[in-house]
């Protein structure tokens, strides 16, 4: 018998959220919501936002963009906790004390900040260094069992359970916070530019052609598809084909998720096909389940009252749970 998870997830507001945010994580969230015995938290991190500059008007409205694209994804926010993160005050007490149990060699060896960084890390800020930690508090806060995760994601969860497990032994407090498993998903989840098969799906890449956003009509998203990076070749008789066709792959990956389906079927089914005949059938599917999203996020966003008393509902639900963790946890620690 299966026992109730405690899900809890984030997603960074950064606005015009794009078919990777969506097979990559929403989409994930729409199923554990729909699952009976979940209990799930979806948390818009607009903390983590700030770990790089930006515009408070256009944070504002990527917060509600967010929120909009969960409930349009079919997210339900009566049976789910949506809020934003700097509503809840535990969130940053939590993170500093807990920043106080981590250990700077477990932060050394974060692979994203590097990355995020680049070459100049010298004038990286001091959260996006840290911001793991805070992650590991979101998560902490809510005794979350489970948490999705993608491949970018796998090291911050375990230095969330690094970092729950010192608490415990420190304090010598048994399993008092809850060392969450992580939830990897099954089906082909890492999606990559349009453009360009060995980059991953971004809204910051110069050409729109190089992603399909969830705002997008019909007829951008079948254009866009038309225009996808292919090669010359057929469609590919086996799996193995693919890891030589970067581009193809990530098509194809595609296609797989949005049916549900596996890379090895996907391919099966257009065996001996050109690639224009899949690339209709692409955008039949895509069109399908974006082109609902779409509309129903632009007519979410023009009632912004309405998004605004879920994040607050949200909010007090949430803090009525982590005000009571964070109020245990300074205890322990001796405040």
């Amino acid at each position: 018998m299966n026992k109730k998870k405690l899900v809890f997830s984030g997603v960074q507001p950064t606005g015009n959220l794009h078919l990777g945010n969506y097979l990559g994580a929403i989409k994930n969230f729409v199923d554990l919501n729909n699952e009976v015995k979940n209990e799930c938290i979806f948390c818009v991190v607009d903390l983590h936002a700030i770990t790089v500059k930006q515009n408070p008007k256009e944070l504002r409205n990527n917060i509600l963009e967010t929120v909009a694209t969960f409930i349009a994804s079919g997210i339900d926010p009566i049976k789910s906790i949506i809020f934003n993160q700097s509503k809840v005050p535990a969130h940053a007490e939590g993170a500093w004390i807990l920043s106080c149990i981590a250990r700077m060699g477990w932060l050394n060896r974060m692979t994203q900040f590097k990355e995020k960084a680049g070459k100049d890390r010298e004038k990286a800020s001091v959260g996006l260094y840290s911001y793991p930690v805070l992650m590991a508090a979101d998560i902490l806060l809510y005794d979350a069992t489970h948490v999705p995760v993608g491949d970018d994601q796998k090291q911050h969860l375990e230095l969330c359970r690094d970092i729950a497990q010192k608490f415990n032994n420190d304090f010598e407090k048994e399993n008092f916070l809850q060392v969450p498993e992580p939830l990897i998903q099954k089906h082909f989840s890492r999606i990559m530019s349009l453009k360009d098969g060995s980059k991953k799906m971004s809204k910051s890449e110069i050409s729109d052609f190089s992603r399909i956003n969830l705002t997008d009509d019909k007829d951008q998203i079948i254009n866009k598809i038309k225009k996808a990076k292919t090669d010359p070749l057929p469609m590919p008789k086996t799996v193995l084909e693919l890891e030589e066709r970067l581009e193809a792959k990530n098509l194809i990956g595609i296609y797989a998720s949005l049916t549900n389906s596996n890379i090895e079927k996907s391919v099966e089914s257009f065996i001996g096909k050109n690639f224009s005949e899949f690339k209709e059938k692409l955008s039949e599917v895509l069109v399908d389940k974006i082109e609902p999203i779409s509309l129903e996020i632009k007519k979410l966003l023009n009632d912004q009252t309405y998004l605004n008393n879920i994040l607050q509902v949200g909010a007090e639900k949430a803090n009525s749970i982590a005000s009571k963790k964070i109020q245990n946890i300074k205890e322990i620690v001796g405040f």
